[in-house]
């Protein structure tokens, strides 16, 4: 059976070059008929402070720096959660905000809070 498909494929080379070009086309057209739907994000409104500090241990980077910047950051408006992970080296803070919060504006509170923070680290 094979056998007779490859055999008349080798002898029509038209016929099937046809046909592979009405496949093209009718996938073509089923493409851009496809219905393009977009996602919402639905992720909540965070902010992430990442702080690289490559000489201290995970002990000295939870005491010397997530914690001052939790401290830091632990009276800002709309904010409904605060949640640190501290590896050797590594200090990731993630401030959580309303979903009603802007993007930006919680961006830049955190910002501020980190500028009066430098100071003092």
């Amino acid at each position: 059976m094979i056998e007779r498909i490859i055999r008349y494929s080798l002898h029509h080379k038209a016929v099937v070059g046809v046909g592979v070009l009405a496949l093209l086309i009718g996938g073509l057209v089923a493409f851009r008929g496809l219905p393009m739907d977009a996602v919402p994000d639905i992720t909540n409104n965070q902010v992430q402070v990442i702080t690289l500090a490559p000489t201290l241990a995970t002990l000295e980077v939870e005491r010397f720096v997530s914690y001052p910047v939790e401290q830091g950051l632990a009276s800002l408006p709309r904010m409904t959660e605060l949640r640190s992970i501290s590896r050797f080296g590594l200090s990731q803070v993630t401030a959580v905000f309303e979903d009603g919060m802007d993007t930006y504006l919680a961006r830049q509170l955190v910002n501020e809070r980190l500028q009066q923070l430098a100071g003092s680290m």
